[in-house]
């Protein structure tokens, strides 16, 4: 363990493997550490969907009543301009994490869901976001599943491997000279340094919090983000006729318009993965290898997959796992650096982090550099969430909110109109 660097970035997911990616590339003088408690993409970044997009958890309008209509405007374009990044980046440095752009097709399967859909759109025209409408003989053509209404398709995503992502970054610092540490658990930071959990201490000019999900566990910032946890679904490798009889044929991801998130992707080996929400929320942000696997979360999501296409009767489930994610009490991502302590952040990502990271990374990097660009001029830049309420009132409100989901997609089912219980969601979350 060195006993000092330049920068030290705690975390080795996306965030800190961006940031130390791009710190070397501007200025490979640099002592750039990464400590990283597991191994590189433990946490959310190797075990997500793989979903490169502009997509983000924040409204347009919402991020223009905090900074104008202008900066709002900028970060949507940022976010377009990241899904081409990631693609730029990786290839310069010969990733191979089976980047392919192909969109997002988000499956309207009712009524109700046509409804939020088109509203989806009418609201993309007003922002310049690029979604359109499908109808229902178009969007079977890409997806051919069950009680399709149309869709809504939007051309900025990609799909990624994801943990050949957070390998490959990991080997690219390492040969740009930085340094990538695996098994070196980081028991507290601050001004200066950072502690690990055996004592040793490693001391630095900047220090760049990059923990996602796990800044629950670091002292006094339990409240910070909450740990909400996503689970993922694998069939086997699918033979080409079964492809034929699906679709994807360019590499889509996909979706619906429920309330639950449900997210997959045809995968860089012919297999379909296929992830949602619905587990629950630990009380006290408790994130335990235990909670990675929830049987009734895996039984409904491959219900779930085989009823949106009856094509994957059959078919074998090969794969199961899960993580936690982080989500801010606002929901509002948020990245900073202040440069009279030398700490950093980024995070809070709601699980639109694959492109966000790496946004992220390319702002921290100029932010500890001192360079004022277009990046660190963006709204989020220097966000601070309010913390999430004490327990047992953050075991309450995030399980009902989970609960509040579920519950409206079954009130759908049974009335075919827009839920109800859908604006207590909106109300419950703020979001």
């Amino acid at each position: 363990m060195p006993p000092s660097a330049d920068v030290v970035v705690v975390g080795g997911g996306f965030t800190g493997l961006w940031t130390a990616f791009y710190l070397l590339a501007a200025e490979p003088s640099l002592d750039v550490v990464v400590l990283e408690a597991e191994h590189v993409g433990f946490g959310a970044s190797g075990r997500n969907g793989g979903w490169v997009s502009a997509l983000w958890p924040v409204s347009p309008e919402t991020l223009a009543r905090r900074s104008g209509r202008a900066a709002a405007s900028a970060m949507l374009d940022a976010l377009r301009d990241t899904v081409d990044e990631v693609g730029r980046a990786t290839e310069s440095v010969g990733v191979d994490c089976g980047f392919r752009k192909g969109g997002t097709l988000a499956l309207a399967r009712s009524s109700a869901q046509a409804e939020r859909g088109r509203a989806e759109v009418r609201h993309s025209d007003e922002w310049g976001m690029g979604t359109r409408w499908l109808d229902a003989g178009e969007a079977a053509e890409r997806l051919a599943a069950t009680d399709v209404h149309g869709a809504t398709f939007n051309p900025h995503c990609a799909r990624v491997h994801p943990r050949w992502l957070a390998d490959g970054l990991a080997r690219a610092v390492r040969e740009r000279g930085g340094r990538v540490l695996e098994r070196s658990r980081v028991a507290d930071l601050a001004p200066g340094g950072v502690v690990l959990e055996d004592g040793r201490t490693v001391t630095a000019r900047h220090v760049i919090r990059a923990t996602e999900a796990w800044t629950a566990r670091l002292p006094g910032q339990r409240r910070v983000v909450a740990p909400v946890y996503s689970l993922m679904v694998a069939t086997e490798p699918l033979a080409p006729g079964v492809w034929d009889s699906i679709g994807l044929a360019g590499h889509e991801v996909f979706s619906d318009h429920r309330h639950v998130i449900v997210y997959g992707q045809r995968t860089v080996d012919d297999r379909i993965a296929f992830g949602g929400r619905g587990a629950p929320y630990h009380f006290g942000s408790r994130i335990r290898p235990g909670y990675d696997h929830e049987e009734r979360v895996f039984a409904d999501l491959h219900a779930t997959l085989t009823g949106m296409l009856p094509q994957l009767t059959g078919v074998n489930f090969t794969h199961a796992w899960g993580g936690p994610l982080g989500i801010a009490r606002d929901w509002h991502p948020s990245v900073g650096y202040d440069p009279a302590t030398g700490l950093g952040w980024a995070g809070g990502y709601v699980g639109d982090g694959v492109a966000a990271t790496n946004l992220a990374g390319r702002t921290l990097a100029d932010l500890v550099l001192g360079r004022r660009t277009p990046v660190t001029e963006l709204p989020w830049v220097g966000h601070r969430s309010r913390r999430w309420e004490p327990e047992p009132l953050r075991w309450l409100g995030v399980n009902a909110g989970l609960r509040l989901a579920s519950a409206a997609d079954a009130e759908e089912s049974r009335t075919g109109r827009p839920a109800r219980l859908g604006r207590a969601l909106s109300a419950l979350t703020g979001h």
